[in-house]
């Protein structure tokens, strides 16, 4: 059998239903169907082919296509020779491409078709008659082999509806099993996953919330994207909600900000689009009994999380809901106190994510070690900066490498100046200015001595260190404040780009001089007026 390395990245179907219709295409089948679509189960439906005495292309392909195949073996399932040849295919596609089989026993004894015997073998024999020794016997040893795997037993149970719910979980446990391939090879992901799958407890029936913090350009969005990719089967409904900083509208109030956020949630998560709703209980009022993973990326306000989920009993049990934020005080404000902290990788797993984007590969190339390990102090081992400016030297010679490391002590990337200027933009006027004198004289310093320096001010640094601090703009250790070094040059970057008339804070030699040479002619122009 093939290894799980070998299966395809992207399945058309989850599952591909081999059956008897006249048996369970109005009854069971019907009720299975409800059930995937609610659990977002694709299965293929094969309505509108037409039967015949071979197997059609298009069911061949779709077996082909299908991650797991559920065969339904009903009184009459072995009366078909198109359901005898798909079983066949499926069976092939086990063994070629490792292709899950599942079997439902719906009315039949297991042992009645593994042998071929009782009112099943009677059907089967009778399907037999006219076909070729070599047919009958691949038939049989297909009904054997199938016969065998264990399944759910129809006569076992005392609720369908109950062993509809089961055989449902059990496919999304085993969709679980081979999660998404398109975070392979990233960087320190396992160990972060694992870190949030603890959290998760996801055997735990309640509903928990769990938060993903860390400054800009961690990599918050990527973990949570991954754990999506990871966790999605094993609920009912999932929904990633992206880009929730930008989802201030211009126009609406608080409550109809709210509102609008509920509308474009649940269009999303119900895949519905244009819903519209005209009170705030509408995401617990379709929710409350469906178990789903919610992400909400990038939360800067306390809003959005009353919006979206507000309370754990706006949803059903086992349900899980996690958030990315940058701001530690807007967690502390909602009552999130499981959260996962993400950490500066080492140095070593900061070479690894520059040389995987500019090598493509996990080391560096003969002779660069050195380059390596000064980029990645130059970028202070933030893993956005380490991609981006890896990106940007993929293919170049020593040379470019030096002159970008040049610039890179000076001038920061657009790009990377972009994402994390947006945790300094939306600081008040107070905390923005703390934030500068921070970045430009007191970084690495006791903070007893910034509350010193402004102790006769009107800046107020007690609260603003906090505010700095909940939002990964800072870190403290004991007294010593310390701020990443590239916030240290957005931050220089910010100072330049104000206007002369506002700058608070003089870098530049030139621009000192001027200042001082213009203030003392003033003053000896008001002395020589008062003189006068």
């Amino acid at each position: 059998m093939a290894s799980s390395s070998s299966f395809p990245r992207t399945w058309r179907y989850r599952v591909f239903p081999s059956f008897h219709g006249p048996d369970v295409r109005k009854t069971f089948l019907s009720h299975l169907r409800k059930q995937f679509n609610c659990y977002g189960i694709t299965m293929f439906d094969d309505q509108g082919i037409e039967r015949s005495q071979i197997i059609a292309p298009a069911l061949t392909q779709a077996i082909r296509k299908s991650r797991i195949s559920i065969v339904v073996l009903s009184k009459n399932y072995a009366s078909s020779s198109w359901c005898l040849d798909e079983l066949l295919e499926i069976l092939k596609c086990k063994e070629d491409m490792g292709q899950i089989v599942m079997t439902i026993f719906y009315g039949v004894d297991p042992s009645h078709v593994r042998k071929q015997t009782g009112d099943f073998g009677k059907v089967f024999k009778k399907t037999c008659r006219g076909k070729t020794e070599e047919e009958s016997q691949r038939w049989s040893q297909a009904l054997t082999y199938v016969g065998n795997i264990a399944g759910e037993d129809f006569l076992n149970w005392d609720n369908e509806a109950q062993m509809i719910e089961e055989i449902a979980q059990d496919i999304l446990d085993k969709l679980n099993a081979t999660p998404s391939e398109d975070f392979d090879g990233m960087v320190g992901l396992e160990a972060h996953l694992k870190e949030m799958e603890s959290l998760l407890d996801l055997d735990c029936d309640g509903v928990k919330m769990v938060a993903i913090i860390g400054p800009a350009g961690i990599g918050k969005t990527t973990i949570a994207r991954a754990l999506h990719s990871l966790l999605s089967n094993r609920f009912h409904l999932t929904c990633f909600v992206d880009n929730l900083r930008g989802s201030y509208h211009s126009g609406f109030d608080e409550y109809g900000l709210k509102l609008r956020l509920q509308e474009q949630f649940l269009s999303k998560i119900l895949n519905h689009n244009g819903i519209r709703i005209c009170h705030l209980g509408a995401v617990q009022e379709n929710l409350c009994d469906q178990k789903v993973l919610i992400i909400l990326d990038d939360v800067n306000s306390l809003n959005q999380l009353e919006a979206l989920a507000n309370e754990t009993t706006w949803f059903g049990p086992g349900s899980r809901i996690v958030v990315t934020t940058e701001d530690l005080e807007i967690l502390q404000q909602h009552g999130i106190d499981n959260t996962y902290h993400v950490g500066f990788p080492f140095d070593e797993e900061a070479i690894e994510i520059l040389c995987r984007y500019a090598f493509r590969q996990r080391s560096p190339l003969h002779g660069y070690k050195v380059l390596c390990r000064r980029i990645t102090e130059l970028c202070g081992n933030l893993p956005l900066a380490l991609r981006l400016v890896g990106s940007s030297l993929r293919g170049k010679i020593e040379d470019e490498w030096e002159d970008i490391m040049n610039r890179l002590e000076t001038v920061l990337d657009r790009e990377i100046e972009e994402i994390l200027r947006v945790g300094y933009e939306s600081l008040d006027e107070n905390e923005q200015t703390l934030f500068l004198h921070i970045a430009v004289f007191f970084n690495n310093e006791n903070s007893d001595i910034v509350k010193a320096m402004f102790a006769d001010g009107k800046l107020v640094v007690k609260r603003g260190l906090k505010i700095l601090l909940n939002r990964s703009l800072i870190d403290t250790y004991g007294e010593r404040i310390e701020m990443h070094k590239l916030l240290q040059q957005m931050a220089r970057q910010a100072i330049r780009k104000q206007e002369p008339w506002r700058h608070q804070i003089l870098m530049d030699t030139f621009e000192i001089c001027d200042v001082l040479e213009n203030e003392t002619k003033k003053k000896r122009s008001n002395l020589n007026k008062t003189s006068g």
